[in-house]
């Protein structure tokens, strides 16, 4: 029978034994080949992320599978060949038939950092163009929000993105080096061109960038790559206020299609906020909740050119859906699957590639054939790749109706559910201590997934709660429409009458109660335990919403402090005394005084979501009022839930516990800990005003 795991030796192997399963991040499907023998076959290039906790990054590795199939099924299907480790590869693509490959990679040249872009010939590297050195633009997008490398129907050109050139600032005072006269005729004529690239006393101007994932990223261009003649060119034509992305070949190559975001009159952050993007129409359906997607697969049509297939939160599942074109119906291919997330890697010739996974059941790899238009025949699946399920976890959907005082006015009648994933069998007698952990966003869903941290906690002895609160996307629209101007009001009290509802049951510990929780997730444990005093024993926030009043003049998404607190969002105005007012009394902060249990933060240093003064103003609102609070801070751009390693921070009033290293924690305040994310979290035990806990950490 399990018991609760404590020895942090222990728990950092069942970390690292758990952070072996990989997960899958692409596949494309090559051209069908005839063998010899008459047989027809498809080569699925997939690619898998792992963390690497020796080198304390995530690696990425390819591998490559046959499926012999005769256009409607699957005849045969196996791996071919083992993994390799790709380095360096920002991008990369096939060409339509298959004979080519396309690469975009970085890598040092003497100590410069340089891009690259390869053509690829069956065995034979046929062209290595120096991009850098073209000076034709600037780094090459790889993200997934504008980037794309995409081969011409002919084969003949690619199409990427890549940021526009500037020219070489420097200052009023610079002189020119002595060298420079004595160059010879051609080197003076570079000289000169250089010269007239220069721009004199605006190395310190200001570019605003697409904020939080994107920094960096601020004026993208298409690019267009004639392989022929090695040369580049920067299309023209694109209107000026807006950033072009997501682009591909119109039919017969003759034209480009893409996405422009309007940057005027500034740049609102892009990452997870959808409201930013277009929407797909779609017609109501008895069932169905809605779509829900910032971004669909590379490929998505059927091959009759009627149907696009979406992986879409339905709830607290992610289901593949098929939406008909002609008609606006809606299918779903895996709604009566016991798996809890399907999400589409690709699709060709009705071949769909697709990852599925649950919180016991790590991510594996499987292709089908898509059925026929209104065909009854029943999807039929086929494993490339398996993986081993955890059959000490059990996970359950509950789902919950607030009771009639905490009803919203406007959209009443609405549910919401949170996950429980718990170990199987408990000692007789023994009760589970649980960690409860909301989402961010406030406009993001938690479904059944494989999520390293939750399963590394139940392995320890611990139950999970999960919850999707009214507002949460994937339960329709009047869902989402209920939250704003409601924030720290419907939210909170859904978590929490989550919580106590399970804690109705025999089997958990309501005197061994957690929360955790990043963004606005953190946003709403630090109202828990502010609102709810002594009721949650320990608090771990990440990256959290403390103040939106003084968050709305330093995040890269001002708009969101606004509409989530209930008003209108304009750009040219300041809001109302009256409108920071709310703000502020809508925030953690304002409960400041009530909070008696003890904090973890863990802070980004260049956060530009969520700024890491909001931390630091909580983080010293604690100490003002002597709470046991420690902060952690993380070094360097990306978010914490991108940065690897693992890690033990612990809490112990009056300052740091005894023997603990601090590790790769740039700096750390009252508390000790190494580079983590992906937050988990850990009670042993609260006695005597200790209490100790444990974050574990991954990559992506």
């Amino acid at each position: 029978m399990m018991t609760t795991m404590s020895d942090p030796d222990d728990i950092a192997r069942l970390y690292r034994e758990l952070s072996l399963f990989p997960a899958l991040s692409r596949a494309d499907v090559g051209p069908v080949i005839t063998s010899q023998y008459g047989g027809q076959y498809s080569n699925v290039y997939t690619e898998w992320s792992q963390r690497d906790l020796e080198r304390n990054e995530s690696v990425k590795f390819c591998r490559q599978y046959v499926v012999f199939h005769d256009g409607k099924s699957v005849v045969y299907s196996g791996p071919s060949g083992n993994c390799t480790e790709i380095k360096g590869e920002l991008l990369s693509k096939d060409s339509p038939s298959g004979e080519m490959k396309a690469v975009v990679r970085e890598c040092s040249v003497k100590g410069e950092e340089k891009q690259f872009l390869e053509i690829w010939i069956k065995n034979i590297k046929a062209k290595s163009i120096d991009l850098t050195a073209l000076k034709k633009h600037g780094k090459v997008y790889g993200d997934e929000q504008f980037g794309c490398l995409v081969w011409s129907h002919s084969e003949t050109h690619l199409l990427y993105v890549a940021e526009r050139k500037r020219p070489k600032a420097e200052s009023f005072f610079q002189t020119e080096s002595p060298e420079s006269s004595s160059l010879g005729d051609e080197d003076e004529m570079g000289t000169k061109m250089e010269r007239k690239e220069k721009t004199k006393g605006e190395q310190f101007i200001f570019y605003e960038d697409w904020g939080e994932a994107l920094v960096g990223k601020s004026c993208p261009v298409l690019c267009v790559l004639d392989i022929e003649g090695s040369n580049v060119s920067v299309l023209e034509g694109v209107p000026e206020d807006i950033s072009p992305g997501q682009a591909f070949w119109a039919p017969g190559d003759t034209g480009v299609v893409f996405v422009g975001w309007c940057h005027e009159p500034f740049r609102l952050g892009l990452r997870y906020s959808p409201n930013r993007r277009a929407v797909v129409v779609w017609r109501q359906c008895d069932g169905f909740t809605g779509i829900y997607s910032s971004q669909l697969s590379p490929q998505c049509w059927s091959a009759d050119s009627q149907r696009v297939l979406i992986a879409c939160p339905q709830r607290s599942r992610q289901d593949l859906l098929v939406v008909d074109v002609t008609t606006g119906g809606i299918t779903s291919l895996t709604a009566k699957s016991d798996v809890g997330n399907w999400c589409l890697l690709n699709i060709e010739r009705d071949l769909m590639v697709v990852s599925c996974s649950s919180p016991n059941r790590p991510p594996s790899l499987r292709v089908g054939f898509l059925p026929a238009k209104d065909s009854q025949v029943a999807m039929a699946w086929v494993t490339l790749e398996d993986s081993q399920p955890l059959h000490d976890i059990d996970w359950q959907v509950l789902t919950f109706f607030p009771p009639a005082d905490q009803d919203n006015d406007q959209y009443p009648g609405l549910d919401f559910e949170a996950l429980l994933i718990k170990p199987k069998e408990v000692q007789e007698g023994r009760k589970l201590p649980l960690v409860v952990t909301p989402h961010g966003g406030p406009h993001s869903v938690i479904v059944a997934e494989w999520l390293l941290s939750s399963s590394v906690l139940c392995r320890m002895g611990f139950a999970v709660l999960l919850v999707n609160y009214r507002g949460s996307i994937g339960y329709g629209q009047d869902s989402i429409l209920s939250l704003p101007g409601n924030v720290g009001s419907q939210d909170v009290q859904d978590v929490h009458f989550a919580v106590t509802s399970v804690l109705n049951g025999e089997e958990f510990d309501g005197q061994k109660v957690a929360v955790s929780g990043g963004s606005h997730g953190g946003f709403l444990a630090c109202h828990l335990i502010g609102q709810y005093q002594g009721f949650y024993q320990a608090c771990v926030a990440y990256n959290l919403v403390t103040n939106m009043a003084s968050m709305i003049g330093s995040t890269d998404i001002p708009d969101w402090c606004l509409v989530e607190s209930g008003y209108d969002y304009s750009a040219d105005s300041l809001p109302d005394p009256a409108v920071w007012e709310q703000m502020l009394s809508k925030s953690p902060i304002k409960h400041i005084a009530k909070v008696k249990t003890p904090v973890l933060l863990l802070l980004g240093e260049e956060d530009k979501r969520v700024p890491n003064k909001q931390g630091i103003e909580y983080y010293r609102a604690l100490k003002a009022r002597q709470v046991p609070v420690q902060l952690l801070w993380y070094p360097g751009k990306q978010p914490l839930a991108l940065q690897s390693g693992c890690g033990v921070g612990r809490f112990h009033e009056g300052g740091p516990v005894a023997g603990a290293a601090p590790g790769r924690v740039k700096r750390h305040y009252t508390s000790t800990g190494t580079k983590s994310a992906g937050i988990g979290l850990m009670v042993s035990g609260y006695t005597g005003g200790q209490i100790r806990l444990l974050c574990f950490s991954g990559c992506g």
